[in-house]
């Protein structure tokens, strides 16, 4: 990557510069110290940290309806503030009629400045607006210290008008972190202030 251009992705230089992440003064002053008393860190690189966010939302074939992943590349830009990429699929699958480099979803990757506002909006904002909800589940780590979790619409995002919504998308997040363990990034991101319930 250009350094203009990681320069950009990180709210560095250019014209439209993103204010300063609320939630990495967050990090320095609260979450830093009592993640080092809790687990004992001696150096500050093993602090567990956000390495990057991964948003995924599958349209199936988009062959037949074109428009579908028009639209879905339109909310998640409008989501993520970044141009997203269309996937294609792998391998054809007959059953699902489905040939190889069939154009099938879209996929954004979120890093420095970006990435922690998209956090601190799903946190405080997106989350909370969901029907019913309780919290996430506290087991949806990979072992690897990184979190996964699926919405069933793009409509709890405050930045998708309902003028414009044509059907219901799902997505997937995943948030990944440099935690060395699931424990390690379940007590991080709990400071961070995701809403995970109790085990």
């Amino acid at each position: 990557m250009a350094k203009k251009d990681k320069d950009q992705a990180e709210g560095k230089g250019g014209t439209a510069t993103m204010p300063r992440p609320r939630l990495r003064g967050v990090y320095a002053e609260t979450v830093a110290p009592k993640l080092r008393e809790q687990f004992g860190y001696k150096s500050p690189m093993q602090l567990p940290k956000l390495d990057k966010i991964v948003i995924n939302m599958g349209t199936g074939t988009g062959e037949k309806d074109p428009k579908h992943l028009e639209n879905s590349l339109r909310d998640m830009t409008l989501i993520s503030g970044q141009k997203p990429v269309v996937t294609k699929s792998k391998k054809a699958i007959s059953n699902f009629k489905l040939r190889e480099g069939m154009k099938i979803g879209c996929k954004v990757t979120l890093r420095g400045d970006r990435m922690y506002h998209f956090f601190d909006k799903l946190a405080t904002v997106v989350l909370p607006r969901i029907r019913d909800f309780q919290g996430l589940s506290p087991n949806a780590f990979d072992g690897r210290g990184n979190y996964a979790l699926g919405l069933k619409e793009q409509l709890v995002f405050p930045e998708i008008p309902y003028d414009t919504f044509d059907r219901i998308r799902g997505m997937d997040i995943v948030i990944c972190t440099t935690a060395r363990n699931d424990d390690e990034a379940r007590a991080f991101l709990k400071l961070m202030g995701l809403p995970l319930r109790e085990k």
